[in-house]
């Protein structure tokens, strides 16, 4: 029986990683340089993808001013995002029939936290796990496993709801059920290892949830 949802966050709760990609974009459009959009797009969602972001600069380039003038670029357009699809009333359903709730994200607990506080949907949710939390970040199963824990459950009774194969193959790994709702950022991912794929959130509700892994 499902008992709690485990969320990721940045993808699937706001599309923070278009806002990270587009800030990068509107540095390199200011100063006249090709951006590698795909490129970018490619290291979404995977802690251990190496691509340098400024390497179309020169070498001389002062890259802690333009990291901090993407950082205020990235904060402008993170709050110009919407809620996803479907995100209020998932969770919304989810507590209302009584299910945990729970955060797994490769992300550090000052943007997740802030976010969700921003957001109005801290006090939603039970727990929340971060990279910083655990020794090792997607895809290994840690973040999901130590949220399971964290609400006082079992891996078999949670589903984990992803926007990477990242995070997909690191609930899997956990043990959990896995939903995958691949991103604008993500849609080249493979998800074949994913239990069910939507278009969005919007597509899934808690008796959804119970007539596909309750049955």
């Amino acid at each position: 029986m499902i008992r709690a949802l485990v969320f990721d966050f940045d993808g699937l709760v706001i599309d923070t990683e278009s806002a990270l990609i587009d800030a990068y974009a509107d540095i390199h459009a200011k100063y006249g340089l090709p951006f590698e959009r795909q490129a970018f797009l490619e290291s979404v969602g995977h802690a251990d993808y190496s691509f340098d972001p400024w390497h179309a600069f020169e070498k001389r380039a002062d890259r802690a001013a333009l990291e901090m003038e993407r950082q205020r670029r990235n904060r402008e357009r993170m709050l110009e995002q919407p809620l996803l699809p479907g995100v209020v009333a998932l969770i919304d359903g989810a507590a209302a029939a009584g299910l945990k709730l729970g955060v797994a994200s490769n992300s550090r607990h000052p943007h997740v936290d802030g976010n969700l506080q921003r957001l109005g949907l801290s006090p939603k949710f039970q727990v929340t796990v971060c990279r910083e939390d655990v020794p090792s970040p997607k895809p290994e199963p840690d973040v999901y496993r130590l949220a399971v824990n964290r609400l006082g459950l079992r891996p078999h009774e949670c589903v984990a709801l992803e926007d990477s194969r990242t995070g997909i193959i690191a609930a899997h790994r956990a043990g959990l059920k896995t939903v995958a709702v691949p991103g604008a950022a993500t849609r080249h991912h493979d998800f074949s290892e994913a239990d069910w794929t939507v278009a969005s959130l919007a597509e899934v509700s808690v008796a959804a949830l119970q007539k596909r892994f309750d049955g």
